[in-house]
């Protein structure tokens, strides 16, 4: 799938390109869907509360993905500049920020990569570029978390994929449900949301209780 961002001379107006801005008050008591959908018939508040509201979760997503700061800005940039020159076509979006994280992901990787990648390689390079870190005591496991300190559950971690570790992120640093996880790693259905994230914890599972035992000997 070719990228969606087309490469641009110009830039979002100056009133809401700093990565320090707060959220508008304004729209905060409606839902997505309807914040969406009036940013797409060209309503500048909506824009402007979208912007400021996932601009700072977008970078901090985005750092997950590479180190490499200027990509992630230049990234972003050109995403809020696609998505107004697009308004009136964009269709619904029910989760802005799972609709967000995926274009983002999906654009900081072949940032990275470049051009022309088959959906297989796609799905290679995803892997390869998601050294994503968790804070342990977010997920220390909520279930988990008797059987083991910080620096093990840390150790534990490392011991997953990159996208096994994305997918535990977004459930719990970032807060989504089954059905965001799913749009923002792109899965065809919900269900394979679910198996990543019980594959993961049972893997977390099997490590903590592997090294408490050890540590008995």
């Amino acid at each position: 799938m070719k990228s969606i961002i087309k490469k641009n001379n110009y830039s979002i107006q100056p009133e809401v390109s700093s990565f320090h801005l707060e959220p508008l008050e304004l729209e905060k008591e409606k839902s997505d869907r309807e914040i969406w959908k009036a940013f797409d018939k060209g309503d500048e508040l909506a824009f402007n509360f979208i912007y400021r509201t996932y601009v700072k979760k977008m970078f901090h997503y985005g750092s997950q993905v590479t180190k490499d700061v200027e990509l992630i800005k230049d990234c972003i940039q050109n995403i809020f500049i696609y998505l107004r020159r697009r308004r009136g076509t964009l269709g619904e979006v029910l989760c802005i920020k799972a609709y967000l994280f995926k274009i983002l992901t999906r654009e900081i990787v072949k940032n990275l990569k470049v051009e022309k990648l088959s959906e297989t390689r796609y799905e290679e390079i995803k892997e390869q570029f998601f050294p994503i870190s968790i804070c342990p005591e977010s997920i220390l496991i909520k279930r988990e978390s008797e059987l083991a300190n910080k620096l093990l559950v840390s150790e534990a971690l490392q011991k997953l994929t990159s996208r096994q570790r994305q997918a535990i992120l977004l459930l719990y640093e970032e807060g989504m449900s089954y059905k965001q996880v799913a749009e923002t790693m792109e899965f065809s259905d919900v269900k394979s949301a679910r198996k990543i994230v019980y594959r993961a914890m049972a893997m977390l599972k099997e490590y903590l209780i592997d090294q408490k035992e050890k540590s008995k000997v």
